[in-house]
């Protein structure tokens, strides 16, 4: 049976997402973790993506997209990241509060709807986590960057990207005036400690993680 194409493309997108920061393929696991779902339907998914031509996989190795899955995946990123700009740009909604309702609309709007959110925007370049919003043809740029776990004391960069993953660490981050955009210098890593605007400010373990510069 043919799975339901919601689920493809939660799956597509999942991979894509996942080395767009950061170089190594998925895993089953980290598929599976990604996706809360038991590695044993992950498995069968796969298999069935395989079989499509969307995915390569080998058994027991990492997951990668085809040229075709790749193009597919980068479509639902497009649609998800325009929807997170639009509501947060023109609906209210804060950043840490978009994320679960672009899941459900990525599914649902038309292609001429979503044109034309693209068009009111005035063709964004970027969500409003930092993600680069593909444009029509797929092709998306990015700046160079270190993620800031990995930024020695001393750097210093412009926060490109912060994960939607978590909105408590957003709404954290904001308060404490980190946003996209933002310019700061990593003083220490333990405890991350960082500068903005020359005031001294300690981040929670888990922004380390969370956080990417420019490099």
């Amino acid at each position: 049976m043919r799975p339901p194409a919601a689920v493809v493309e939660d799956y597509l997108k999942t991979i894509y997402s996942h080395t767009e920061w950061q170089p190594d393929d998925i895993t089953p696991s980290q598929l599976a973790t990604r996706l809360a779902l038991a590695p044993s339907t992950v498995t069968e998914m796969v298999k069935k993506l395989a079989a499509a031509g969307l995915v390569a996989h080998k058994r027991y190795g990492s997951i990668s997209l085809t040229d075709e899955g790749r193009a597919q995946a980068i479509a639902v990123v497009r649609r998800h990241r325009l929807i997170e700009t639009w509501l947060v740009t023109e609906m209210g909604y804060t950043w840490d509060a978009v994320h679960d309702e672009a899941e459900v609309l990525e599914h649902a709007i038309s292609d001429r709807l979503l044109d034309a959110i693209d068009e009111r925007l005035g063709h964004p370049s970027r969500d409003p986590h930092g993600d680069p919003i593909p444009d029509a043809a797929g092709r998306s740029a990015r700046a160079a960057f270190v993620l800031l776990a990995d930024a020695a004391a001393g750097h210093e960069g412009t926060v490109l990207r912060i994960s939607d993953r978590d909105p408590e660490l957003l709404r954290h981050l904001e308060n404490s005036g980190v946003d996209v955009g933002t310019r700061l210098r990593v003083d220490a890593q333990h405890p991350l400690t960082v500068d903005v605007a020359g005031s001294g400010l300690e981040l929670p373990d888990d922004a380390a993680a969370s956080i990417w510069l420019t490099a």
